[in-house]
């Protein structure tokens, strides 16, 4: 009997040294097994369903970015500062820096596909003595940034709501707890789809990306067809303007380049959904860079069409949609002569600004969920609970939900107020960015992560530094990691800079003041109380018990 038993173990050994989570040439036996195996080389168990593949993640990344539509909303804020020519260049600019940013995202998120994303992968890349308190600190950036954009999605669709309304009827006058309201109608729908029809989401953001790239079309060439007057190549291409009243046209320039990055920022929503995605370790990389191409490119399109067909911006900027901060819709029904046909392509903007919101919704309610089920936040131990039918944070989403709404008040008070506060999602997200990605650029270039063939029989710790199938190797890595690092620090920098000259109270721009509370609550918060429970991410479950059961099932 024993010598039957040790012949048994010895069947198990062998088993678990050729399913080893690196090995690359014996395979997990389904798609199932080899996600879980995957999310067990971090020490997590796969507990959430892998609902997505490529085209629905795909649509879930482009409804994030929203770039095109993104573009239309901000670009007055590179138009006054820059210009005609300095939008176009520094749109460029932001595109080639936000493909390197997600290109090395792109790569650690191969390396460790998990909901946690950026305090994860800190926690694997920084040095021992700082992971854990560098990682908390982490979790509250990256969670604060993604609340923020939720809030400031469902805003941005409620008031353009009360400006397309506005285009239509004259005599209406917007008020700022109408603006709340519809923003409120808005979360409400977004709440909906992520928990009573969760199961279809995947659905819902594959029929989204249609939307959003026939939508493209659809605004596109109205515009353009339709448009009375055109500018010149020579007033498109070549004419700069200082309209914020820099001491130089080149700081001129920069500034504007925050409305370029708030329309292109976000791809790693696509991280945090990572362990509801089949096949993460492939699919959540290359749907990182593909959202960034393909959104860039229509983005780039309809920046060049807007500012050919738009030849008086002071008299879009002064309209009545122009003074609600939407010049886009007045330049729509300029260019067409028809306020239904206006409103028709101001529709779809509108809708796929909510969607945006759903997908806003579904990403920081993982975050929370996930920092959660690592002990990093108040009463985690309720808040990391799933809904046991649908295997959804049904009480992240509502939290999320609620702590957006609750900012919505402050827009009843202060529309500033308000603003200021949703700021912090540009400077939290490049914070956490910048961070990240300069940890895993000295890890790289110290030659601290393995290629997986390296340890092919290593079945050992959680969250070893292995390089994952999507990877930039040698130089050409380096390069891009280390451009992706300083094109972070620019606009990271120029994220805490007011749009205009000189500064009041009313245009004074306080995310500084609000990413440097986050901070310090984080720190304190870390100091007094969460040290005690927060140890980094939690390691439930390790390769080896892993493979070990596998083999077990397999053997019996």
């Amino acid at each position: 009997m024993n010598m039957d038993r040790g012949h048994e173990l010895d069947t198990i050994d062998d088993k678990v040294m050729q399913k080893s989570p690196y090995h690359s040439e014996i395979e997990p036996v389904t798609k199932e097994e080899r996600d879980a195996h995957v999310l067990a080389r971090l020490g997590k168990k796969s507990v959430l369903e892998r609902r997505f593949g490529f085209i629905s993640i795909l649509g879930f990344t482009c409804t994030i970015l929203i770039t095109w539509e993104g573009s239309l909303i901000l670009f007055t804020t590179g138009l006054t500062n820059g210009g005609s020519a300095g939008l176009v260049y520094g749109y460029l600019f932001v595109w080639i820096g936000t493909i390197a940013v997600f290109t090395t995202m792109a790569e650690m998120a191969s390396m460790a596909p998990t909901a946690g994303g950026q305090y994860h992968w800190i926690s694997m890349l920084a040095p021992p003595s700082t992971r854990n308190f560098m990682s908390y600190i982490m979790g509250w950036l990256v969670i604060c940034g993604w609340q923020a954009i939720l809030a400031g999605g469902g805003y941005l669709a409620g008031t353009m709501i009360e400006a397309l309304i506005q285009l239509n009827h004259a005599e209406y006058v917007p008020q700022l707890w109408q603006g709340t309201l519809l923003f409120w109608a808005t979360v409400v729908v977004a709440v909906f789809i992520n928990t009573v029809t969760s199961s279809v989401l995947p659905k819902i953001e594959a029929f989204i990306l249609v939307v959003h790239v026939v939508g493209f079309f659809a605004v596109l060439i109205p515009i353009v067809y339709l448009a009375p007057n055109k500018a010149s190549a020579h007033d498109v291409f070549t004419v700069f303007s200082n309209g914020g009243g820099w001491p130089t046209q080149g700081l001129s320039f920069f500034v504007g380049l925050v409305g370029s990055v708030f329309a292109m920022f976000g791809c790693d929503s696509a991280v945090h959904m990572a362990e509801e995605i089949r096949n993460a370790e492939v699919v959540v990389p290359w749907s990182m860079l593909a959202t960034t191409i393909l959104n860039g490119a229509l983005g780039l399109g309809i920046v060049i069409a807007v500012l050919f067909v738009t030849t008086d911006i002071t008299s879009a900027l002064s309209s009545p949609t122009g003074t609600l901060g939407y010049p886009f819709m007045q330049i729509f029904y300029d260019a067409t002569g028809s306020k239904a046909g206006a409103s028709v392509m101001i529709a779809v903007v509108i809708l796929m600004d909510a969607a945006g919101t759903i997908a806003f919704l579904a990403t920081a309610s993982r975050l929370i969920w996930a920092f959660a089920r690592d002990r990093g936040l108040p009463g985690w131990r309720i808040v990391s609970k799933l809904q046991p039918k649908t295997a959804i944070p049904m009480l992240a989403v509502i939290i999320t939900s609620s702590i957006a709404c609750l900012i919505g008040l402050i827009n009843i008070g202060s529309s500033t107020a308000f603003n200021d506060v949703i700021s912090l999602g540009v400077s939290s997200l490049y914070a956490s960015y910048i961070i990240t990605e300069s940890f895993l650029l000295w890890r790289r270039c110290t030659g601290a992560i393995r290629m997986p063939t390296d340890i092919s029989n290593d079945t050992g710790e959680a969250n070893q530094l292995v390089w994952g199938p999507f990877h930039l190797p040698g130089m050409f890595g380096i390069l891009v990691n280390t451009f992706a690092v300083v094109f972070g620090i620019i606009i990271f920098f120029f994220s805490f800079w007011p749009i205009a000259t000189p500064v009041t109270a009313v245009h004074m721009n306080f995310s500084v003041l609000m990413t440097g509370s986050v901070v310090l609550f984080a720190i304190f918060y870390y100091a007094f109380w969460a040290r005690k429970t927060y140890k980094g991410p939690i390691v439930e479950i390790t390769p080896y018990t892993m493979h070990a059961a596998s083999a077990v099932g397999s053997v019996t």
